[in-house]
């Protein structure tokens, strides 16, 4: 069986199967190809693979961290989290917010109307349906509070996510804040130097902290958009654009009535561990200024 683990913890190319996946059926074929054994069958062979944990027939998709400062940006931002900025606690009039956009959400108007579960019957949603547009949502959490700010546009662009900024800014505790940092990725609206300049000219207590490239994990608004797709937005029924907007509008109002601060538990540690484990290079680990 050793051998037989041997083939399936392969990738296909290797063996010169022109697959992209194995099967434990491939895995029985191969092996009887290669003279390990005459016959065994598909179960066993799962069997023996489900003891080491080996599943040939999944995968998982991955990205390698490419920006050279990768556990400077994201040792800041989980600091943040942490309540902590360049080694310092932070006052009770400094606030962390997480924003970004959620794009094209689509308005949906089923032929048929949708209709309520039953006795031994799931709820029932029409699959035909028309198009009406769509809404960029663009939404900004303040982490430490689970306050959310939101609001619906024709489309992203830096007009749209400045307007946002401002509609944060504007209220209180923000507008007399000590500090108000806000972390972004590095989304088009809010890319570079430019929009630190931009933002932290109009508004001089604001601090903006860019992530590292592909990390939009870190980025805790990420979290509040996935409640609103799974609880707001799935199924897509709608009967106007401007009913989307109604809903994610109110879902924002629900949400601030039952929600709590998301327990982040990640912390720096964690993530000197994890870019040890990718690529040992010191330089990926520099301590933040």
């Amino acid at each position: 069986m050793v051998q037989i683990k041997a083939i399936a913890c392969e990738l296909p190319a290797t063996l010169g199967l022109p697959l992209s996946r194995l099967s434990t059926a491939d895995i029985v074929r191969e092996a009887q190809r290669c003279g390990i054994v005459a016959t065994i069958s598909d179960k066993t062979v799962w069997r023996r693979l489900n003891q080491d944990a080996i599943r040939p027939w999944q995968h998982r998709t991955w990205i390698f961290p490419r920006d050279p400062d990768f556990g400077l940006k994201a040792g800041r931002i989980l600091d943040l989290y942490a309540r902590q900025w360049q080694g310092q606690p932070l006052q009770s009039d400094e606030f962390v917010i997480s924003a970004d956009e959620k794009t094209s959400i689509p308005t949906r108007i089923r032929k048929h109307p949708s209709l309520p579960p039953h006795r031994a019957q799931a709820a029932r949603i029409e699959h035909e349906y028309t198009r009406a547009g769509a809404w960029a949502y663009l939404a900004a959490l303040d982490v430490h509070r689970a306050k959310v700010f939101g609001r619906c546009e024709q489309t992203t662009g830096i007009k749209p996510f400045d307007r946002l900024v401002a509609q944060v800014m504007a209220t209180t505790p923000y507008r007399d804040a000590r500090h108000v940092f806000w972390i972004l990725d590095n989304g088009s609206s809010h890319r570079g130097p430019a929009s630190v300049r931009r933002l932290q000219n109009a508004f001089p207590n604001l601090v903006l902290v860019h992530g590292p490239v592909h990390a939009s994990w870190l980025n805790q608004i990420e979290i509040y958009f996935s409640i609103v797709q799974r609880k707001a937005l799935t199924p897509n029924d709608f009967p106007s654009l401007a009913a989307v907007e109604h809903r994610l509008l109110r879902f924002q109002q629900y949400y601030q009535t039952i929600a709590k601060p998301f327990q982040w538990k990640f912390s720096r540690a964690d993530l000197g561990q994890l870019l040890k484990k990718i690529n040992p290079a010191p330089t990926m680990l520099r301590p933040a200024a």
